[in-house]
């Protein structure tokens, strides 16, 4: 064994000792699979989170949509027998004329007590369904409720209020089905 001074105990014995160069040149290759494993980490962390954020908006459109949907069956169900309803309007309307004629003073003929009570459950089960009768005579005229076909003159304390109703409107679960038509004063 000589003593040179370069010599150290792995170059005695035949092995190499690893040079700081080599050291360096694996550690530059370490960093760069690692720097392109972060990169691919990145881009799959990017891809996880853009898969997440559609699988959320996907998730609170079908929400929205199920909830659209039974509000709109629930709907349904309310007014489908609007059209029925609907039709049967002109006969309460004929109703309500023979009952206000019958009563009157002048009139000759007499509201059947038969007739009445036909009325009346009518009326019932029609007011089960959901209709109501709209009130307006006395109240301030609103287009939203009323639909005017004359104007007559009168005082300052029904100006700009129904004075009659020619034809009563109604509501089908709070919806207007028929427009009241009415008479406004001016």
């Amino acid at each position: 064994m000589s003593k040179d001074p370069q010599e150290t105990p792995d170059t005695q014995n035949g092995t190499e000792a690893t040079m700081p160069n080599q050291e360096t040149s694996e550690n530059d290759s370490d960093l760069k699979q690692k720097g392109k494993k972060g990169k691919a980490e990145d881009s799959l962390q990017e891809e996880l989170d853009e898969l997440k954020d559609k699988y959320l908006r996907l998730f609170a459109e079908f929400d929205n949509y199920k909830k659209r949907t039974v509000k709109e069956r629930l709907d349904l169900m309310k007014t489908a027998g609007q059209e029925t309803i609907q039709s049967l309007l002109p006969v309460l309307d004929d109703f309500d004329r023979a009952k206000k004629s019958a009563e009157s003073d002048k009139s000759a003929e007499v509201f059947s007590e038969g007739v009445a009570m036909v009325y009346k459950r009518l009326y019932h089960i029609l007011e089960q369904q959901g209709l109501k009768s709209m009130e307006s005579n006395g109240i301030d005229f609103n287009p939203e409720l009323h639909e005017a076909i004359s104007e007559i003159p009168a005082g300052q304390a029904m100006k700009g209020k129904v004075i009659d109703t020619v034809e009563k409107g109604y509501t089908l679960n709070d919806k207007i089905i028929r427009y009241a038509k009415v008479v406004v004063g001016s």
